[in-house]
């Protein structure tokens, strides 16, 4: 067989051949970096993480209810915050507080904020105080349900439990508190004039080898406390300030605007006055409603323009009445914050009814929630019948029922005060 001649051309055919493989396999090669590297790079971008725990707070979801919006032919939709780190609405609260006062100087990291308080927000401040470098102590009247005092202090805050009183009383749990604030600003001011009476004492001669020892007055508080701020979640307006400037938005946001009224219990008058001033300054035709549980004034107020019935006028009304076992919610003076609220009319509700939709939730929409959050359910169902059918309704749902188990919860305590719950669907509010 006659060799094979290998010319010219053979050779500037093969060394193309290599050449075009080699860009192939490089262009290849780099296409695949570069869709690693892409595909990377979108891997990155959908981790999306929040900055600490206080960055958590807020942005919780709205869903529909769907047990009450089928019943009522309205969408009933309700804010999630008791998915917030503290467990509810009062996280919000708790973090504009504590931010305000560090901005105006009036707390310090290692100052003492104290608060009066039913449960949420003293809960709510003892979960962030921290966060700021900052201690809590709460003073709670003592029918609160018990598992409120033991997150508290669970969470490292202390807890005074006292009786509960007319707020004209010094020991109302809310005035404590505020005299608490002050004790710490007391200490912290005789701790500075104590560290410059041990440094003068420093520097004189001793009598007998001694100095005289400084008289210890018995506190609450650590001597390296820096002083205290009175949260005063009633007054202050950081609590209408933290729903106008948070809660509010989200709930336009998150219908696109598409609403048609807003409903919710008040206790110190945050959330509704918050959330009620900031939706009709977006849409003046949004509606805004209270629903009040009994033993509390403001259903009259809103209603009658009077803050109580002749029955209830002051002098005549029992100091500590049984009203309600709903917590944090109804009261019986207007605070600065409900002042803010912009308001079309209110409801009243009762325990029964609270009970029973607390329950009917759970089974049908397996929603487990607080004493307040069956109130503002309650009161979505009356605003949806009182607009009829067709309409989108937001309420609030605060906390969940894990902070109310030996109270709102708690078959042997409801039995006392008969409110078992017996209905098998929402016929408590007249649907069947």
């Amino acid at each position: 067989m006659a060799p094979v001649k290998i010319t010219g051309a053979v050779v500037a055919a093969a060394a193309t051949m290599v050449m075009l493989s080699y860009c192939f396999f490089r262009f290849s090669s780099d296409k695949l970096d570069s869709c690693s590297s892409s595909s990377s790079s979108k891997k990155k971008k959908k981790l999306s993480t929040r900055n600490g725990l206080v960055d958590a707070i807020g942005n919780t979801p709205l869903i529909r209810i769907n047990s009450l919006s089928d019943a009522t032919g309205s969408e009933i939709l309700g804010k999630c915050e008791f998915l917030n780190p503290g467990g509810s609405v009062k996280d919000r609260v708790a973090v504009k507080i504590i931010e305000e006062a560090l901005e105006s100087g009036l707390l310090f990291p290692g100052g003492i904020v104290t608060e009066g308080s039913a449960g949420s927000t003293a809960i709510s401040l003892a979960t962030v105080a921290p966060a700021y470098g900052c201690q809590c102590h709460v003073v709670i009247p003592d029918d609160a349900a018990i598992e409120k005092s033991q997150i508290i202090e669970a969470l490292g805050a202390t807890v005074e439990r006292v009786r509960p009183v007319s707020i004209t009383h010094k020991d109302h749990f809310v005035n404590i508190a505020r005299r608490r604030a002050d004790q710490a600003n007391d200490l912290a001011s005789s701790s500075k004039t104590r560290l410059a009476s041990r440094i003068n004492v420093a520097h004189q001669e001793k009598t007998n080898g001694c100095t005289a020892e400084e008289q210890k007055v018995p506190s609450l508080f650590s001597e390296s406390v820096t002083g205290g701020f009175f949260a005063d979640q009633f007054e202050n307006l950081a609590n209408y300030r933290a729903h106008y400037e948070g809660t509010g938005p989200e709930i336009w946001q998150q219908t696109h605007g598409n609403i048609d009224a807003f409903v919710a219990a008040a206790g110190t008058g945050g959330t509704l006055a918050g959330v009620s001033r900031f939706l009709q300054e977006k849409n003046e035709k949004v509606k805004c409603f209270l629903i009040d549980p009994p033993g509390s004034g403001l259903f009259n107020k809103v209603t009658r323009g009077v803050m109580y019935t002749r029955e209830e006028a002051e002098g005549r009304r029992l100091k500590n009445p049984f009203d309600t076992i709903t917590e944090g919610i109804g009261i019986n003076r207007l605070t600065q914050n409900f002042l803010m609220a912009k308001i079309d009319g209110g409801f009243r509700g009762t325990d029964k009814e609270a009970v029973e939709m607390s329950r009917f939730l759970l089974k049908k929409d397996g929603l487990f929630v607080g004493s307040s959050s069956a109130m503002n359910c309650v009161g979505a169902v009356r605003v949806a019948q009182a607009l009829g059918p067709g309409h989108t309704i937001v309420t609030i749902l605060c906390d969940s029922g894990m902070r109310h188990l030996s109270k709102f919860h708690d078959p042997q305590y409801l039995a006392l005060y008969g409110l078992t719950p017996t209905a098998v669907g929402l016929e408590f509010l007249g649907i069947k």
